[in-house]
């Protein structure tokens, strides 16, 4: 099982979206194991996003998203960062496919509604900066899994 960060953007939320994007990643089969919303402070969001520091679009990236709340959550699945980026879709939201997170409800590049961790490397270092106390993350088996996964071929291997 693999772990990964999403966020959802002050526009997802100031939009009332936050429920229909989280039940998307539900609906899927992926297991919520951390959840929280707040205005999240400059400092987090600018070691969050410390790789793009150098390029034009870094300050307003940090100001838009310390904008509003933002709902920070650590997902978990099979393959989950593949999966959740396919769910969010292309950056550009009006290139993003329908059907796509992106592509169903949103229109800008900047204002994307979704943040989510690209690979296994990106999604330890995020998850550790956002859920930074283990205890934010719960352990726990969903009654449905035997319904989402064959646990004997998919889970077992």
């Amino acid at each position: 099982m693999e772990r990964s960060l999403v966020l959802l953007k002050p526009d997802a939320v100031q939009r009332g979206l936050a429920g229909n994007i989280i039940s998307r990643f539900e609906a899927k089969g992926l297991k919520i194991v951390g959840m929280k919303m707040r205005t999240f402070p400059t400092e987090l969001l600018e070691k969050h996003y410390e790789v793009h520091n150098e390029r034009p679009f870094f300050r307003g990236l940090v100001e838009f998203m310390t904008s509003g709340p933002v709902v920070a959550l650590a997902l978990e699945g099979k393959d989950a960062i593949s999966v959740i980026r396919s769910l969010v879709g292309k950056t550009n939201s009006r290139e993003a496919a329908p059907g796509t997170i992106r592509g169903d409800l949103g229109m800008s590049f900047s204002n994307n509604l979704v943040h989510a961790s690209d690979a296994p490397e990106t999604a330890k270092f995020e998850l550790g900066l956002w859920f930074s106390d283990a205890a934010e993350l719960s352990d726990w088996t969903p009654v449905t899994e035997p319904w989402v996964y064959n646990v004997a071929e998919e889970l077992n291997a």
